[in-house]
C-alpha cells in the first residue's frame, strides 16, 4: 500500500498522522478483502482549507471535518471488480496499485471534535480516516441502515487497532 500524506498547514498533532492513516487504512482494506495493494492520498488541511474544497467540490460552504473522494465506480460496497472494468481509470500504470482514492482532513476539526467527544485527536484522527476509507470502498450513510453498517465497521476496526475512545494521559491532547 502506497500512502501520500500531505500536510498542507503543517499541523502538528500528539501522533505521527501517517503512521495512523497506514495503520487505519490497511484495517479497513483488509475488513472489506480488498484484494489489490491500493494508492492513497491524504490532505491536512485547516478549516478554511477544507472549507474551499467543501464548497468548490459540493457546492456547501462551510467547513467540515473529512470530504472522501472515491476513484472506484462502486455499485455495491467493497465489491472491488468494478475496478477491473474501469482499468486505465483505477490502477496506476506504474505500480499497478488500485488508486483508491483521495481524503481531505481538517486538523481544527479533529481539535475541536476530540474535546468536545471527549477522547483524543488520535481517536479522533483515526475515526475520520476509517469513516472516510470506507467511502473510498463505495460505503454511504444517506440512509439510516447503511449508517448503522458504517458506524459498526468503524467501531470494529478502531478497536481491532485499539484506538478507544477512552482518554489516556499519553494520548490526550
Amino acid at each position: 500500500m502506497t500512502v501520500f500524506v500531505e500536510n498542507e498547514v503543517q499541523a502538528e498533532f500528539p501522533f505521527d498522522p501517517s503512521e495512523v492513516v497506514s495503520r487505519v487504512a490497511e484495517a479497513v482494506l483488509d475488513a472489506e478483502a480488498c484484494p489489490y495493494e491500493t494508492e492513497i492520498n491524504v490532505l491536512i488541511t485547516d478549516d478554511e482549507g477544507i472549507r474551499v474544497y467543501n464548497r468548490e467540490y459540493r457546492g456547501i460552504d462551510r467547513a467540515t471535518d473529512v470530504l472522501s473522494f472515491p476513484n472506484v465506480p462502486f455499485e455495491t460496497p467493497a465489491d472491488f471488480s468494478a475496478a477491473e472494468e474501469s482499468e486505465a481509470d483505477c490502477f496506476q500504470p506504474d505500480s499497478g496499485e488500485l488508486i483508491l482514492g483521495d481524503i481531505i482532513l481538517s486538523c481544527d476539526k479533529v481539535r475541536q471534535q476530540a474535546q468536545e467527544y471527549g477522547h483524543s485527536q488520535k481517536r479522533e484522527f483515526a475515526f475520520l480516516v476509517a469513516h472516510s476509507m470506507l467511502h473510498l470502498c463505495g460505503y454511504d450513510h444517506m440512509e439510516p441502515g447503511e449508517a448503522a453498517v458504517m458506524e459498526e465497521k468503524q467501531e470494529r476496526i478502531l478497536e481491532g487497532l485499539g484506538i478507544t475512545r477512552q482518554l489516556p494521559e499519553e494520548t490526550a491532547g
